[in-house]
């Protein structure tokens, strides 16, 4: 990873983007609601300056003249103006002659608010992929974590994308409902997947970080976190209901997951479900 700012606050990427230069367009979340998330709680949301970013570009350039990949951060990079994002894409074009990949995380909110057609111009500047986090496609969980969308918005966003042409790379997260949601997650968050089907989706545990709103809830007993067992089986529920309508690579290799999963939907479906099966016999036997 190549970044050339260090203005303030951590700097996040997706783990495919390991070998990307890290443009930073905007600094931390505009959202920075979502209950279970500790990323940009040290900084305050601001865009960048047009002089901010061309002179990262610029210094990215005089090292790395022949990058390849280029990710555009942080959290809310497309909420850029469309006009801007078009500037900025060109820009890299230009500079790096061998550019054959731009990426960035998009959020539900943000898509929203982008028209098909200028996704579309996005699609046709460079925009190769967008990381998009559905996190639950169950609208009691959305709602308690703070996602600030529904189901059904994430749903239209993610359609959006595919439709014009840039390929999005989803994101869930096992355990996301506790305990006490855990069934509605797992079966609405897997059919959220087979709605969208995007070209690659990531699966994620919930991970308990410090500073979260989540321990409060898991404080005052709102919440409980899923066992060892509970989740694996909320992850054969979801992946039982992924009905996806075109090949989708399924990945489940982050650090915060029990099981590493690798395989290509509807494809692999069949395969997954025998190597989630056999964790959960073991498991079982535990008694976890």
């Amino acid at each position: 990873m190549v970044c050339f700012d260090n203005t303030e606050g951590n700097i996040y990427r997706p783990p495919s983007e390991a070998d990307s230069f890290i443009l930073r367009l905007t600094i931390g979340c505009s959202h920075n609601q979502c209950v279970f998330c500790s990323m940009y709680k040290d900084v305050s949301f601001k865009i960048q300056t047009p002089a901010a970013i061309m002179a990262q570009i610029n210094q990215a350039a005089s090292y790395f003249p022949d990058l390849h990949r280029v990710f555009l951060a942080d959290g809310n990079a497309l909420m850029l103006p469309t006009p801007n994002l078009l500037e900025i894409l060109d820009r890299l074009k230009a500079t790096f002659p061998k550019l054959n990949r731009v990426t960035s995380y998009g959020s539900p909110r943000d898509l929203l608010n982008k028209t098909p057609e200028e996704l579309e111009l996005l699609a046709k500047s460079g925009l190769k992929m967008i990381y998009m986090g559905i996190e639950s496609g169950d609208d009691r969980v959305l709602s308690l974590m703070n996602k600030g969308v529904t189901a059904t918005e994430i749903i239209i966003a993610g359609e959006k994308v595919i439709k014009a042409g840039i390929k999005l790379s989803a994101m869930i997260i096992l355990g996301l409902g506790g305990k006490e949601l855990t069934k509605t997650h797992a079966i609405n968050t897997g059919r959220i997947v087979g709605e969208i089907s995007p070209e690659r989706l990531g699966i994620l545990t919930l991970m308990r970080e410090e500073g979260t709103l989540l321990e409060r809830l898991i404080g005052e007993g709102k919440f409980t976190p899923l066992t060892p067992l509970a989740t694996i089986l909320e992850l054969e529920q979801m992946i039982t209901e992924m009905n996806v309508r075109k090949p989708c690579i399924v990945r489940s290799n982050h650090v915060s997951n029990l099981l590493p999963l690798a395989g290509t939907l509807p494809r692999n479906k069949g395969e997954l479900l025998q190597q989630v099966r056999q964790v959960i016999g073991v498991l079982n036997k535990r008694e976890i």
